[in-house]
């Protein structure tokens, strides 16, 4: 594979559009608890299951299963409340709480596949505050990969998909992302094997900070540049 772009160091951005799980915050461990009991209770092979539900709405990993006598809504529901009561080792990526305190409130959002209670607990686990605009599971008909929870992000910051960059961890939200039209930045941190990207990367927040120029647009800027 080619080595990855540089794009989203080079230029600047009028916003950016943060995915949460594995990429704001590390909550594999509290997640995998959870679905891993789901999917043992189901009968599922629980290691070929779980690589599948990260990044995605809860009802449409379920869904995708279809499996017999399976309400996928109830089943989600009941999983969101069990994910609520276990946020144990729910922790910010390194630097992130400091990265985003730096961004302009107005300029930046959270676009999660999490429900919003479930979204508002792992924050608060993690001492990320609520940002002023989130979008989360109930707030969009189709899930990731589908990008219309992206286009809604960019919406309302008021612009356009192309005006920001977006940080993302699995490929469920890349293609999301791409889809809606924006640049995508990777997050590997939380990753247990290399993410086959062409994408710019980055392990966590703390080697970058966050620039504002003139012009209000905002850019990636490594701490050494």
């Amino acid at each position: 594979m080619s080595a990855a772009p540089s794009f989203a160091f080079d230029k600047s951005y009028s916003g950016f559009l943060f995915d949460m799980d594995g990429t704001i915050i590390n909550s594999i461990a509290a997640a995998e608890r959870v679905w891993g009991d789901w999917a043992r209770g189901k009968g599922l092979d629980v290691e070929a299951f779980m690589p599948t539900m990260h990044g995605a709405r809860g009802v449409d990993t379920i869904g995708r299963l279809n499996l017999p006598g399976v309400d996928p809504v109830a089943e989600s529901m009941l999983i969101m409340e069990a994910e609520i009561a276990d946020v144990e080792g729910v922790v910010p990526l390194p630097g992130a709480i400091e990265f985003l305190a730096s961004l302009p409130p107005e300029r930046w959002a959270i676009v999660t596949s999490s429900p919003h209670r479930l979204a508002l607990a792992r924050l608060a686990a993690a001492g990320i505050p609520v940002p002023r605009f989130i979008v989360t599971a109930e707030d969009v008909k189709i899930g990731k990969p589908d990008p219309q929870c992206y286009i809604l992000g960019a919406e309302r910051l008021g612009l356009r998909p192309s005006d920001c960059l977006v940080f993302e961890d699995v490929m469920a939200g890349i293609r999301a992302g791409e889809s809606a039209g924006a640049d995508v930045m990777v997050i590997t941190a939380t990753h247990s094997h290399p993410v086959d990207t062409n994408h710019p990367t980055l392990l966590n927040y703390e080697n970058v900070r966050a620039h504002v120029d003139g012009d209000g647009g905002i850019s990636v800027m490594r701490r050494d540049g």
